[in-house]
């Protein structure tokens, strides 16, 4: 597939109901593992692409080394890859339209928060970036990252109410899915999904519904955002522990 039809394919993925489900990858090792595992799509996340390459999340990997990271991890597959490329690094919309396309990245993720603020941004601003972003590329899907429920308004109905209204204006400007980040009530998904009237993301992690549930809510994309690093740095915290202990890191043989 060249590029377009990538996108093409990763767009028509967003299915309400069924979702496309995302264990995100921060290198190409996990790329492959996750392509070989029959996933149609590759998805980034900069949380832990960021701790890989030694950095903090929130804008702390330079923009030249996250995109150097999604290139290798694009040119190790032969499915779509969308990019956590969080607020854009500082990059002008048509900046960052380029530098994705030149990744081979057909999808991003863009988020609607400051990290040097640590606060949400305007509503109309992030709208007029996401716009940007769309008249730069028409063939890249924008998933719209909502704050709402991490930076937003302190009740949980005022949460609700300004990601409506965030995700309303994101769609609007040209997002083709909402993320509404951190969401995990099931009557707030559900009342999300309705409505924006289009493809919404729910991150999967616990006490959040199964999938099978989500996708009767209407969720049209799942992901797993820094779960699977954090659960492989785990794992290799309890070996190093084993090791240094002098047990053997590895199970015992069965019988």
């Amino acid at each position: 597939m060249n590029q377009m039809e990538k996108a093409a394919l990763l767009r028509a993925l967003h299915v309400p109901g069924e979702p496309l489900v995302l264990p995100n990858v921060w290198d190409a090792a996990s790329a492959q593992v996750v392509e070989s595992a029959g996933f149609p799509v590759i998805a980034t996340g900069s949380a832990a692409i960021a701790r890989v390459l030694g950095y903090s999340d929130g804008e702390g990997t330079p923009v030249a080394e996250m995109m150097a990271a999604i290139k290798r991890i694009a040119a190790s597959v032969g499915v779509p890859v969308t990019a956590d490329v969080e607020r854009g690094y500082g990059l002008a919309p048509a900046d960052l339209a380029e530098r994705l396309s030149e990744a081979g990245a057909v999808g991003c993720n863009i988020e609607d928060t400051d990290s040097a603020a640590g606060a949400m941004v305007d509503p109309a601003e992030q709208a007029g970036f996401i716009a940007a972003l769309r008249a730069a590329d028409a063939d890249l899907v924008i998933n719209a990252r909502v704050d709402s429920f991490l930076h937003g308004s302190p009740t949980p109905e005022e949460q609700l109410a300004d990601a409506v209204e965030r995700g309303r204006l994101y769609r609007d400007a040209g997002a083709d899915c909402v993320y509404p980040i951190f969401v995990s009530d099931r009557d707030a998904i559900g009342t999300l999904v309705k409505e924006l009237g289009g493809p919404v993301n729910v991150l999967f992690r616990p006490g959040v519904a199964g999938i099978a549930e989500l996708a009767a809510l209407g969720v049209a994309r799942v992901s797993y955002g820094h779960g699977l690093h954090a659960a492989a740095q785990e794992f290799t915290t309890r070996m190093v522990a084993a090791i240094r202990a002098g047990e053997s890191p590895y199970p015992p043989p069965q019988d």
